[in-house]
């Protein structure tokens, strides 16, 4: 079964997701090796993050093939909405999750903005496209969070401002809203260009950031220039151009619920990340946190499967 606007199989359409969430786990890994060794901040970061991704994905767009459109242009209107829609939420998501971090810290800004993520997604995918998330999706949500609690929250001391959880909740809000928005319009054939989709919005964070970067210190200061500048390279490759082109391909097509438990696989990523590589102990709390999370996200992934191969044998059968 594919979605009828970009021709996209929904089978696709969840690996795309799964790449993406595992892709964004390993910015933290880049991001703490780059403050190690420089005194570059994290909305500074996240600006060189969107700009690195933005000047990617431009030459992607000037490097490929043109092709005949396989359908209608979307209108001028509705292109605007997805321009500035995801382009506003993405920078109101990078920048408060930083916020978060620092006003409450890591552990609580993380599982505040993931945590309330899904669930934000499920009410509004309810609300405004008729989204029901069921028994198996409410078991999903609930599992996704505790497993969620259970890695980030488990092995240390949290620090609880109310400050910080009302930026991690703007986060998140943020989050939802870019979710919300391109399923809303891949619904009903507006699924758009996912690397242009991802270009303009990389766009207006970095325009959006950049008062913020630059006046937390836009030019790192260190000793190791050239691993910065590598690690700088990687984080807009791979956990930026990369994974929100494939994330946007996807999320036009899956459910917006699915989407939001699916993309849970970034802490997973990052946890195994910080034992392979930061030789991080590997303790209970991480190993029961990590199976919680994957078995969530393997819930909705196969019913999600499993409902387009359905779908798909009803259309093949004749009237």
């Amino acid at each position: 079964m594919s979605n009828p606007a970009s021709g996209l199989p929904v089978g696709r359409s969840l690996f795309y997701l799964i790449v993406a969430g595992v892709a964004w786990g390993t910015a933290g890994a880049a991001a703490s090796l780059i403050f190690e060794v420089s005194d570059l901040g994290p909305l500074a970061l996240s600006f060189w993050r969107c700009l690195g991704g933005l000047v990617l994905l431009l030459a992607a767009l000037a490097l490929r093939p043109r092709r005949a459109p396989a359908a209608p242009a979307e209108p001028r209107r509705r292109r605007l909405l997805r321009i500035l829609g995801t382009g506003v939420g993405l920078t109101v998501f990078q920048s408060a999750y930083f916020a978060a971090v620092e006003a409450t810290g890591l552990a609580v800004g993380t599982v505040v903005t993931l945590g309330a993520g899904p669930v934000l997604i499920a009410v509004g995918a309810r609300l405004t496209m008729g989204e029901r998330l069921g028994r198996g999706g409410l078991a999903a949500v609930v599992g996704a969070l505790a497993g969620l609690a259970v890695l980030v929250l488990g092995g240390g001391d949290a620090t609880v401002r109310p400050a910080g959880i009302a930026l991690a909740l703007l986060s998140a809000a943020g989050y939802a809203a870019i979710t919300l928005l391109t399923r809303w319009l891949g619904r009903d054939g507006g699924a758009g260009d996912s690397l242009a989709t991802s270009a303009w919005a990389f766009g207006i964070g970095a325009v959006g950031l950049l008062p913020m970067a630059a006046a937390e210190g836009l030019v790192p200061h260190t000793a190791q220039a050239g691993q910065v500048a590598v690690l700088l390279v990687y984080v807009a490759a791979v956990p930026t151009a990369l994974a929100y082109a494939l994330y946007f391909a996807g999320a036009a097509v899956v459910r917006a619920a699915t989407v939001s438990v699916i993309m849970l696989l970034e802490p997973v990523s990052a946890a195994v990340i910080a034992v392979v590589v930061f030789r991080e102990q590997l303790t209970a709390t991480t190993v029961v946190g990590t199976l919680l999370l994957l078995a969530a996200v393997a819930g909705p992934a196969f019913a999600e499967a499993r409902s387009a191969a359905h779908a798909r044998r009803r259309a093949a059968v004749p009237a």
